[in-house]
């Protein structure tokens, strides 16, 4: 447990302890993506991690998937997400802002141009997504073209650079959770028989192409990535495949020397113990639902150099403090997990009685 609170050197940056804040949903941003005022304050009270990983947030028009989710690549987002980054690093912390495209994974009406989502083919996830309407089928895609591709990962590059203006320390990309970037991994989303279908080189390729024009904008040592082998969310399936195209990927995404890869565990062991010998620089393991007790075990049996955690985060503002300290810990109010207020956002109480600061 004492090795979480030490110091690491990731990227180009030193972090004060081994903790990090997983990206998180909370969809709290104004109409037009640009975060509140409120986020400068969530983001602010966790500033003590060593590590905090945004909400995931859209490159591009065509990259929102979710209702009042932030964007990184307008003047008024820049300006919103500095007033974030300024906080954040008064108190001594970092943040990485993650590039989340949803592809597939969207509604029109929760878009700024209302248009059809896009992925690499024309196959809907089968699922159903809130709107302001409420609940609705989200509709088949559309196909992204060639060109399109191109685009899109120019869009990839062009957010990375807003993000560093707007003062964050790096990005993360988005690859994991079923949404574009491992829509092109899973034979259940992809379909292509172009270079970007098929074969597990053609269906990891536009990651690869997305973290090389990233590591080439802002520079290698503030880009990032994250994964999920295995997710079988809203109908993806990376087939039998699936782990040997992780190993493919994972090995071309070392060649890279990014700032680190961070791994939402599945529970493929052998595969994990993989990843950890083919990747050769920081490894950040996040395992959802893992029990308080467990905290610290994956960095004990040297499977990662740092831990990722998100609702108990989300809950203690002071998780490093709770943790150092043996204290208890809040419990997390679902029902204020999206959307919202102040209230199950920024007023979880710290371990002296007021709301942390």
């Amino acid at each position: 447990m004492q090795q979480l609170f030490t110091p690491i050197h990731v990227g180009r940056y030193s972090l004060r302890n081994r903790l990090v804040m997983a990206p998180m949903t909370r969809s709290r941003s104004q109409a037009d993506g640009t975060p509140g005022e409120l986020a400068v304050e969530y983001y602010a009270q966790r500033a003590g991690l060593g590590l905090i990983v945004s909400e995931g947030t859209q490159p591009s028009d065509d990259g929102q998937g979710y209702l009042t989710t932030p964007g990184i690549y307008t003047d008024a987002h820049v300006a919103g997400w500095r007033k974030v980054t300024e906080q954040v690093h008064a108190k001594g912390g970092h943040l990485f802002i993650q590039l989340m495209h949803a592809g597939r994974m969207s509604h029109p009406d929760n878009t700024p141009h209302h248009r059809q989502g896009v992925a690499p083919s024309a196959i809907a996830p089968n699922t159903q997504m809130f709107t302001p309407t409420g609940m609705q089928d989200i509709p088949a895609p559309r196909a992204l073209s060639r060109e399109e591709i191109r685009q899109t990962v120019a869009d990839f590059r062009f957010a990375a650079r807003r993000a560093i203006e707007a003062g964050a320390d790096g990005v993360e990309i988005h690859a994991a959770n079923a949404y574009l970037i491992q829509q092109f991994f899973a034979p259940s989303a992809n379909s292509r028989n172009d270079e970007y279908g098929g074969s597990i080189e053609n269906r990891a390729r536009f990651a690869i192409e997305v973290a090389s024009a990233i590591a080439e904008e802002i520079g290698a040592d503030r880009t990032a990535i994250r994964l999920s082998p295995g997710t079988t969310l809203w109908g993806i399936d990376e087939g039998a495949e699936g782990p040997d195209l992780y190993r493919y990927l994972v090995a071309e995404l070392d060649k890279l020397s990014l700032a680190y890869l961070h791994v939402m565990q599945q529970g493929d062991e052998p595969l994990l113990a993989d990843i950890r010998k083919l990747w050769r620089h920081t490894l950040i393991l996040n395992r959802p639902g893992r029990p308080r007790e467990e905290i610290g075990a994956d960095l004990s049996a040297g499977l990662a150099d740092l831990e990722a955690y998100g609702q108990m985060v989300l809950a203690n503002p002071d998780f490093v403090e709770r943790l150092y300290h043996a204290a208890p810990l809040n419990e997390a109010n679902r029902a204020a997990y999206f959307g919202g207020d102040a209230q199950g956002y920024i007023d979880y109480p710290a371990l002296y009685g007021a709301a942390a600061n």
